[in-house]
C-alpha cells in the first residue's frame, strides 16, 4: 500500500540504514583501537576486554554491601519471595517462546517492524523505538536496571558468605551495556543450594521491584500533574497535501478553526464539517494562524484498486454531492454499493465509478478461494450475511462474531462485475472467530481519505495508559495498575502492533506541546516534569525487560542458573539414584529448546 503519511517513526525510517553504517564503520574502528591499545599492553590492569567490550573491575563497594548484608534474615526471605516469582515467570517466558516459535513456523510473515535488523541494535536514534530524544531517559534507566541487578547478585553473595572477586560494568564505546559481579568460585560452590538459587534470583527480583516502584511513582503524582493541552494534537502530515502547503507540521496544535476554539481533537473533525468556503482558517499553538484550503485527500491507496485512485488525489464529490471532509464522505457514501467520485488529480478532474466495501486479497488454499476459484485481483467485500460493507474495519468486525463452520454469504465486486459467494468458514489459526481466508487492505476500497491531509495524535489515549487521564479507549485496562503496567510497556511498540497510530517514546521529540503541566508540581516547571516522566517511564521498561529476560531458562541467564539448582533439588528428592547427567538432561534440553526457538523467532522471518 502507498501510505502518503509518514511511518509510525519518521526519522529511523528516512536515516536509519544511512545512520546504522555509521554506527558499524564508528564500531569498527572503535574495535581496533581497543585491540592495539591491548596488543601494546597500554591498558590499566583494572580493564579488561572481551572483543570490542571493556570491563571495568572494581574491590570498592564490597564493604558496603557487607554492611547493607547484615540483616541476613530479611535479605534471604526477600529473595526467597523473588525465588517464587522468578520460577513462575521462568515457566511463562518458556511458554510464551515455545509458542511464538510454533507460530513463527505454522503462520510464517516476513520480518518487518521490531524484526527489522536495525531494530535488534540496541542505539537510540537508529532502532526504530529509541529515538534520539529519549536517550537521557533511556541510559538513566539502563544504569539503574544494571546496577540494581548486579547489586542484588552481590548482596546475597555476601549474605550467603560467598566472597566477591571484583565488580564492574561492561562498557561499548561510552554506552553501558552490562554489569557484573564477580563471585569467587569456591565459595560458590560451597554454598547450599537454596543459596546460590536465592543468589541468582536476587538481580531479577530488584528489577521487577524498581520497575513497580518507578511505574508506581509514575502512574500516581507525575502522570496526574499532566493533563491534555487544549488543541488537535497534529501527529503527521501527508506529503503535498494542503496542511503541508500551508507549513502545517508534526507537533503542532490546531487551537481554533475560523476563530472557534478547538479543544480536542474529535471538535476538529466538527469544526472543520461546519466551516464553509474553500478555504478554513487555523490557528496553530494560539499563536499563529494560516490559510488552508478545504479538500478531501487521499492519503494511501492500492495499486490498481477500484477507481484507480492514488495517493494526493482529492475527492471533490460524491454523485455530485460535494465533499470536502472525511465525515461528509461517509454521510454521502450511504448504502448504494457502486458510487460516482469525482477526483481531482493535479488540477484534471475526472468522475469515476467506484464500488464502495473493503479490499481484500484473498489468499490460497483458504475458504473464499474455493469459492471464487484462483486470483490476483482484488476483492471488493460489499456485504456479508446481508450487512452493508463500507470499510475493512466493518468487515472485521463482522467476521469476529462468526465461528469456524458457519456458512456465510460474501458479496462484492470483481471489477465491475458483482459476485456472491457462500463460504463455509474455517478455524482462525490467531483469533477465536471463524476464517474467511483473505488479506485486509486498510480504509475503503483499498483507500483511505482524511481532512486536508491531517494525521491525528491521540494523545489523550497515551496519558490515560499511564493513568493521568479517565478519558481513554482501553477500559478497565487503565483502572488497575497491572493493567496501566502491561500498557506501559507496550508503548515503545504499540504503533507497530496496530493498537494506535504512533509508538510513545516518553513525553519527548516534540510531543511534549501537546501536553501542559497542573497542579502542585506545576512550580517545578513543564520541563523538569517531562523530564522526571521520562526517566520513570524508560527505568520501568528498561528493567521489566531485563527481568523477563534474564528468566528465561537457558544458560548463561539467571534463569538458567535457577533451573539447574532447581532441577538438583527436585531430582535429589526423587527414588532413584541420582545423577549429574540427570541434571544436565534436563537443562540442556530445555536451554536447547529456548536458543533454538529465539532462533526461530528472530531469523525465520528474514528466510521467508
Amino acid at each position: 500500500m502507498d501510505y502518503g503519511f509518514p511511518a509510525v517513526v519518521s526519522v529511523p525510517e528516512l536515516y536509519g540504514s544511512e545512520t546504522l553504517t555509521w554506527v558499524v564503520i564508528g564500531l569498527l574502528v572503535y574495535w581496533f583501537a581497543v585491540i592495539a591499545l591491548r596488543n601494546a599492553d597500554l591498558l590499566p590492569s583494572y580493564i579488561g576486554t572481551q572483543g570490542p567490550i571493556l570491563t571495568f573491575h572494581t574491590t570498592r563497594g564490597r564493604e558496603f554491601l557487607d554492611r547493607l548484608s547484615a540483616p541476613k534474615r530479611f535479605w534471604r526471605a526477600w529473595a526467597n519471595v523473588g525465588v517464587g516469582i522468578a520460577v513462575v515467570v521462568m515457566a511463562v517466558m518458556f511458554v510464551l517462546l515455545l509458542l511464538a516459535a510454533i507460530s513463527a513456523i505454522t503462520s510464517p510473515q516476513p520480518a518487518e517492524g521490531v524484526q527489522q535488523p536495525r531494530n535488534v541494535v540496541p542505539f537510540p536514534g537508529v532502532n526504530d523505538f529509541l529515538p534520539l530524544s529519549a536517550t537521557p531517559g533511556i541510559v538513566a534507566g539502563l544504569i539503574v536496571g544494571l546496577v540494581v541487578h548486579e547489586g542484588g547478585h552481590g548482596l546475597l553473595c555476601r549474605v550467603e558468605d560467598i566472597d566477591i572477586n571484583s565488580m564492574g560494568v561492561a562498557m561499548l564505546a561510552v554506552i553501558p551495556i552490562g554489569a557484573f559481579v564477580e563471585p569467587d568460585q569456591e565459595g560458590s560452590k560451597e554454598a547450599s543450594r537454596g543459596g546460590q538459587t536465592r543468589m541468582f534470583a536476587a538481580g531479577v527480583t530488584n528489577n521487577f521491584a524498581i520497575t513497580l516502584l518507578v511505574f508506581a511513582l509514575l502512574f500516581g503524582p507525575i502522570a496526574g500533574s499532566i493533563a491534555v493541552a487544549p488543541g488537535a494534537a497534529v501527529g503527521g502530515v501527508a506529503p503535498d497535501s494542503p496542511a503541508e502547503s500551508a507549513d502545517i507540521e508534526p507537533n503542532d496544535r490546531i487551537t481554533a478553526v475560523d476563530g472557534t476554539a478547538v479543544e480536542t481533537n474529535d471538535e476538529l473533525a466538527d469544526q472543520l464539517e461546519a466551516a464553509d468556503g474553500e478555504q478554513v482558517e487555523l490557528e496553530l499553538d494560539g499563536e499563529r494562524t494560516v490559510m488552508v484550503d478545504r479538500s478531501l485527500l487521499v492519503t494511501a491507496a492500492i495499486e490498481n484498486g477500484p477507481g484507480a485512485l492514488s495517493a494526493g488525489d482529492a475527492i471533490v464529490a460524491v454523485d455530485g454531492e460535494r465533499v470536502a471532509t472525511e465525515r461528509g464522505f461517509f454521510d454521502e457514501l450511504g448504502d448504494d454499493e457502486v458510487v460516482s467520485l469525482t477526483v481531482d488529480r493535479n488540477g484534471e478532474t475526472e468522475t469515476r465509478e467506484v464500488p464502495i466495501g473493503a479490499a481484500v486479497d484473498i489468499t490460497e488454499d483458504d475458504p473464499l478461494e474455493s469459492a471464487t476459484g484462483p486470483t490476483d485481483e482484488a476483492f471488493v467485500v460489499t456485504a456479508f450475511e446481508g450487512e452493508r460493507v463500507h470499510t475493512f474495519d466493518d468487515l472485521h468486525e463482522l467476521l469476529s462474531e462468526t465461528e469456524p463452520g458457519d456458512e456465510v454469504t460474501v458479496a462484492g465486486y470483481f471489477g465491475d462485475e458483482r459476485e456472491e459467494y457462500e463460504v463455509t468458514l474455517d478455524e482462525h489459526p490467531r483469533e477465536d472467530s471463524g476464517f474467511l481466508g483473505i488479506v485486509g487492505n486498510p480504509g475503503t476500497s483499498g483507500f483511505e481519505v482524511n481532512d486536508i491531509g491531517l494525521q491525528l495524535y491521540p494523545a489523550e489515549e497515551y496519558l490515560a495508559m499511564l493513568g493521568g487521564s479517565d478519558e481513554g479507549s482501553f477500559g478497565n485496562l487503565t483502572d488497575s495498575f497491572v493493567g496501566k503496567t502491561a500498557l506501559a510497556v507496550a508503548l515503545p511498540v504499540i504503533g507497530v502492533i496496530g493498537l494506535l497510530p504512533f509508538n510513545f517514546a516518553g513525553f519527548t521529540g516534540g510531543v511534549q506541546n501537546f501536553y501542559e503541566v497542573q497542579g502542585s508540581l506545576a512550580m517545578l516547571g513543564d520541563s523538569t516534569v517531562f523530564f522526571l516522566a521520562n526517566v520513570l517511564f524508560w527505568t520501568g521498561w528498561i528493567n521489566v525487560q531485563l527481568g523477563l529476560f534474564n528468566c528465561i531458562p537457558a544458560f548463561p541467564l539467571d534463569g538458567g542458573h535457577i533451573l539447574r539448582t532447581s532441577t538438583e533439588a527436585i531430582v535429589s528428592r526423587l527414588p532413584i539414584e541420582s545423577t549429574r547427567g540427570h541434571v544436565r538432561t534436563v537443562t540442556t534440553t530445555v536451554g536447547l529448546t529456548m536458543l533454538i526457538s529465539f532462533l526461530v523467532v528472530l531469523f525465520l522471518p528474514f528466510v521467508i
